[in-house]
């Protein structure tokens, strides 16, 4: 390990400034979470947050390696306490309020695909600098579980089949050196022709916290 680390930077060091150079990265993050487009009949969500990390590979757009592109993959866990009670009955996904529910949780575990344009003040020799990241998040979930205690009988549900497997949202970083602060914007609802009351489920996700990059 101390042979790679001293390597890497002798690799860094011997370029010059101007010299093309990739800034690859292992990505970290937590976020506080919070559902969107909710129907009317829910009123609230609870304290939720969500992690994520992997790997990103820089591809440089000019000389000074100041403007790139960031393909990564990478793992992400979401915790929601929440006020939507779902159920699934004979392969049927069932919405309806959890006013009678004593908790409500919902879980899921995604593979990520971020894809980004990327700004910053760096050169090759120079280790700290501002950046501004944007793009798009890819999302493909492998497994969703939902989870109430309803009059002191608990129900868990497992890959609902009104879930929507396939997402995607937005991205913004913004920040100086290794910490720098993350939103995600899920453009697209979690559920499939979901309704409640004959009213849309179109519920989203919007998370915002610190994303950590680390050479």
């Amino acid at each position: 390990m101390i042979l790679f680390v001293s390597v890497s930077f002798a690799q860094r060091d011997s370029l010059q400034i101007g010299d093309r150079y990739a800034d690859d990265q292992i990505y970290a993050s937590i976020s506080y979470a919070q559902f969107n487009q909710q129907p009317s009949i829910i009123s609230k969500s609870g304290f939720s947050f969500g992690v994520s990390t992997g790997f990103i590979k820089d591809f440089i757009l000019n000389k000074q390696g100041t403007i790139s592109i960031g393909i990564g993959f990478g793992y992400g866990y979401d915790y929601f306490n929440h006020d939507l009670k779902v159920q699934e009955i004979n392969n049927t996904t069932v919405f309806s309020d959890s006013a009678n529910l004593n908790s409500n949780i919902f879980t899921t575990h995604n593979l990520e695909f971020p894809l980004e344009f990327r700004w910053r003040t760096s050169n090759a020799l120079k280790y700290d600098f501002w950046r501004i990241y944007t793009g798009v998040k890819f999302l493909y979930n492998f497994s969703n579980t939902f989870r109430f205690e309803e009059n002191g009988t608990h129900f868990s549900y497992k890959n609902i089949s009104a879930y929507n497997n396939f997402q995607y949202g937005i991205t913004f970083s913004v920040g100086y050196d290794v910490i720098n602060l993350h939103v995600f914007y899920n453009l697209t609802p979690i559920f499939k022709n979901a309704t409640i009351n004959t009213e849309s489920v179109d519920t989203s996700i919007l998370k915002f916290g610190l994303i950590f990059y680390i050479l």
